[in-house]
């Protein structure tokens, strides 16, 4: 392969001239033969058995041309890309300028490159830190939550439904007088105050007593998920068989013997405001990340070419796509059950592309302005750290993972660890 030329077209778009000598095009074009020949019948020679110069004779010089080119079209590329030292996105359709015998095979190619960065400010950024203090309302926010875990639920005779209570109800939908599919159940737990049911549908239980029937108006959410239900108007005729209500259990040194290693209800508040205080010292911090990256985002000055976010969009669905399988769904499952189109979801990951293609190009760019490495012994320890977490052997993921993408993976790292090192960080009050 010899690149005879790269030449710029336009903002971030290269040509490049690629040539394929006679004799390593000869070679494809005879690896070709040897393949697609013995699918091949020639009058006077049996099936597959015809020389490589009477099947060119019978159908053209050019019989095996189009195999030979697609043998040789990826390594070449890749062999070309390398060649040219430039940061290729995309790559175009090929124009083949010249294919002969003689000649061997000459073609032009566009390609898209990542573009020129600029970036300034990213020392020094202001961010604020959330504030860490854990008041005495989270932590009994925290214990009830766990006497909601250990709670009794006893069946209430003497009050009508309270927020809070379960209501066990049976219920049918209705819009315009007729009913609707899946909007009919029969004795069914409800959670008041949980936000299961469609706005305004929990609120107007409470207040009724056990053996009443009553209506209730709702309307659908113009975001709903049916079509034919979406912004309608819906009556629902209830009839309360039961309302259960919530017994927490006391709050004392014996409950928390019961549901932990501590001895008295003081200890037990010591530990929990410890962890509260460890969560949210850990979710500061991910904020402040969170922070810079929209601030390097914003910083960023490049005229990034389309290419760069179709790549990432259609990468953010490939990774959906797997999370989905995980869970033993599949995507057009997904698409059919939402009713989304491929160009609706394409839509809803378009914003997030984006900012991660600047936020990935911004630190790309302070990795070269402050010559940022990955050293070996880091390359190393990533890979052991990788190989723990996925319980695989350290060999066996060294051949997993591209080493430049490594690379880039840690200096990416160290570039954020830059940046939040320079940060102006400020305490929330």
């Amino acid at each position: 392969m010899n690149l005879k030329a790269t030449t710029k077209i336009d903002t971030n778009k290269y040509e490049l001239e690629i040539e394929i000598p006679a004799a390593d095009f000869d070679a494809a074009v005879n690896a070709a033969y040897k393949k697609e020949g013995k699918k091949m019948a020639i009058p006077g020679f049996r099936k597959g058995k015809a020389p490589r110069a009477f099947i060119e004779k019978y159908y053209g010089e050019g019989v095996f041309y189009d195999a030979a080119i697609d043998a040789l079209y990826r390594p070449t590329v890749v062999e070309a890309i390398e060649a040219s030292k430039l940061e290729v996105v995309s790559v175009g359709q090929m124009n083949i300028t010249e294919v002969s015998k003689a000649q061997g095979l000459t073609f032009k190619l566009e390609v898209i490159v990542k573009p020129e960065c600029k970036l300034e400010g990213y020392k020094g950024i202001e961010v604020t830190k959330k504030s860490t203090e854990v008041t005495e309302d989270d932590i009994m926010a925290e214990i009830k939550r766990v006497q909601e875990r250990n709670s009794r639920v006893e069946v209430v005779s003497d009050r009508a439904v309270e927020n809070g209570d379960i209501a066990v109800i049976d219920y049918e939908g209705f819009c315009d007088g007729v009913a609707f599919d899946g909007g009919k159940a029969e004795n069914h737990e409800l959670s008041i105050g949980s936000g299961q049911f469609i706005p305004g549908f929990e609120e107007q239980i409470i207040g009724h007593n056990a053996g009443e029937e009553f209506d209730i108006n709702v309307k659908f959410p113009e975001e709903y998920h049916s079509e034919d239900l979406k912004g309608k108007d819906a009556t629902f005729k209830i009839k309360l068989h039961e309302i259960k209500a919530k017994e927490l259990p006391e709050l004392d040194d014996d409950f928390v013997k019961d549901i932990s290693e501590f001895d008295t209800v003081e200890e037990y508040k010591a530990d929990i405001k410890a962890k509260l205080t460890e969560t949210k010292e850990k979710n500061a911090d991910i904020d402040i990340d969170n922070q810079l990256i929209d601030a390097l985002a914003e910083k960023l000055e490049a005229e990034i070419p389309a290419e760069m976010n179709e790549n990432e969009v259609n990468e953010s669905i490939n990774n959906f796509a797997y999370r989905l399988q995980s869970q033993g769904l599949n995507l057009d499952t997904y698409l059919k059950y939402t009713g989304l189109t491929p160009d609706a979801l394409k839509d809803q990951f378009k914003d997030q592309a984006e900012k991660n293609v600047k936020v990935r190009l911004a630190l790309e760019t302070i990795v070269k302005l402050e010559g940022i490495e990955a050293s070996d012994e880091e390359m190393e320890a990533e890979i052991e750290k990788l190989a723990k977490a996925y319980e695989m052997e350290v060999e066996k993921v060294k051949n997993i993972i591209a080493p430049e993408q490594l690379k880039l993976d840690i200096t990416n790292e160290k570039a954020i660890k830059f940046v939040k090192e320079n940060a102006v960080i400020k305490t929330e009050e």
